[in-house]
């Protein structure tokens, strides 16, 4: 009897593993790496009122390799040069692309994409949902990949040749990463086009002038600003300065150096941002829609050119003060811009609310556009200084010098 029991496990095991064979094909549909082109980064242009231009730049495995003379189309890809960048032009993005895939011999692969490009031409004339559109729906492309507004055509950025960086996709990732301004990424735009508000920033880039007498296409694309979306097009843009107010009410500000000088003394006081946190606070009152902006900071003194002693308590509190009133004075003004000249609520109130007050805004959220400008904001802001630095009086005067606040 356990001999026919035995018998019987083992043709069933046998007939199961028969079964499995079948589905044991491997990767059918596999791509070999030598049939594919990496692209690394990706520019869009406006080229005519009906057509646009998709330039990419393609990392060429050889150069890295071999270190040789490579040749490429648009005079893109010489010697030291890792990417070859090739341009096509099409109705939509992706007839763009398929134009664009019959100049290459093997498979555009967009796995690798890091950047996105569009110039601003294209953004205030066209809604770039119709762009992003593509990009969310392709199955290879990345939702972490780095969007940005250039003020040059994408095609002549993507022609630079980076001082230190392998090509222009490395560069505006690092300047991305650095967090000097805004830094958005595919995902973090399309939420933003369909959130409350239905307005969006993106990081604003332009060519950085080289240095006297070097060869004009030995620079890179910088970081200069801001570009302010809504409803999908460009209807502005704010500077570096104001760029540093928005970050402070996007709660996004992670690097500064602040630089004040104090009252009734020679020199300037320079301190580094250790922490920041900032939230939204709203409130409606009496049919009045206000907001608090609630800001907290904690920095290290990092420079002392005055004869100010940091040990003393007196001077650290009013240090602590001209820093509260630098960050304020850098909001100020980007919500005068933002709010009464653009109308484009960038900053998360409408969202603020949605959460707070859902009853409120299910009735007033068709009305965003009359209620954003009339928001008062409110600024609480706390500095706190932890850390005077390891030479806690001024470094550079005598003792006789060194005077309490």
């Amino acid at each position: 009897m356990n001999n026919t029991v035995f018998k019987f496990k083992k043709i069933l095991l046998f007939s199961f593993f028969c079964l499995l064979v079948p589905l044991l094909t491997g990767c059918w549909d596999r791509d070999e790496l030598n049939d594919l082109a990496f692209i690394t980064a990706a520019g869009i242009d406006k080229k005519t009122e009906s057509t646009i231009e998709l330039t990419v730049a393609v990392y060429i495995p050889k150069a890295a390799g071999g270190g040789g003379e490579m040749g490429g189309s648009g005079g893109s890809s010489g010697e030291g040069q890792q990417v070859l960048v090739r341009s096509a032009e099409g109705i939509t993005l992706a007839d763009a692309l398929s134009q664009l895939q019959q100049r290459f011999p093997r498979k555009l692969f967009w796995g690798h994409t890091e950047v996105f490009v569009i110039d601003e031409e294209l953004a205030k004339d066209k809604d770039i949902r119709r762009i992003v559109d593509f990009i969310m729906r392709h199955p290879r492309t990345r939702e972490r990949s780095h969007i940005f507004i250039s003020k040059q055509k994408a095609k002549d950025l993507f022609s630079l040749k980076p001082p230190l960086e392998r090509d222009l996709a490395e560069v505006l990732v690092e300047l991305a990463e650095s967090k000097i301004g805004v830094d958005i990424t595919m995902k973090d735009l399309a939420q933003m086009l369909i959130g409350d508000s239905e307005a969006a920033v993106l990081p604003y880039i332009e060519t950085l002038k080289p240095q006297t007498g070097q060869d004009k296409k030995q620079t890179i694309a910088t970081i200069v600003g801001t570009a302010v979306f809504k409803k999908g097009k460009m209807i502005g843009s704010i500077d570096e300065s104001a760029t540093r107010g928005l970050l402070w009410l996007r709660n996004e500000i992670q690097l500064a150096v602040v630089t004040v000088k104090p009252k009734n003394s020679e020199g300037h006081v320079s301190m580094n941002l250790l922490r920041a946190e900032s939230k939204l606070i709203p409130k409606i009152e009496n049919g009045n829609w206000k907001i608090t902006l609630k800001s907290e900071t904690e920095d290290d003194i990092v420079q002392n050119e005055t004869t100010l002693d940091t040990r003393n308590t007196k001077t650290i509190q009013m240090l602590e003060q001209e820093l509260e009133q630098d960050i304020n004075e850098k909001v100020k003004p980007i919500l005068d811009q933002v709010q009464k000249e653009m109308n484009a609520d960038i900053f998360g109130f409408a969202e603020a609310f949605h959460r707070a007050y859902p009853d409120a805004w299910k009735k007033y959220k068709n009305n965003w556009d009359d209620i954003f400008p009339t928001i008062e904001v409110r600024l609480d802001t706390t500095a706190k200084i932890r850390r005077p630095g390891i030479v806690t009086e001024p470094g550079a005067f005598p003792e006789q010098e060194v005077r309490e606040e």
